[in-house]
């Protein structure tokens, strides 16, 4: 097999292209690609950064310790 990218293969895949889509879709769609793979690379950028994790022995104080059945049977 030889190299899937020779100046020919190239004129043909973009005949092709220019045939199915058309000359005036084609930026549009070069365009999308484009910020379709920005955003991809965005999220993975996300993914790897390592979030910090709150310390284990601090409670945050807009959520209270929960009460245990003893606490909330008082009769």
């Amino acid at each position: 097999m030889g190299d899937l990218f020779q100046p020919t293969h190239l004129i043909v895949i973009a005949v092709v292209l220019l045939v199915l889509f058309g000359a005036k879709r084609l930026p549009e769609l070069g365009k999308g690609l484009g910020e379709g793979l920005k955003g991809f690379k965005e999220g993975l950028k996300g993914m790897t950064e390592p979030t910090p994790a709150p310390p284990a022995n601090q409670q945050n104080a807009s959520n209270p310790p929960a009460s245990t059945p003893a606490e909330t049977k008082q009769s």
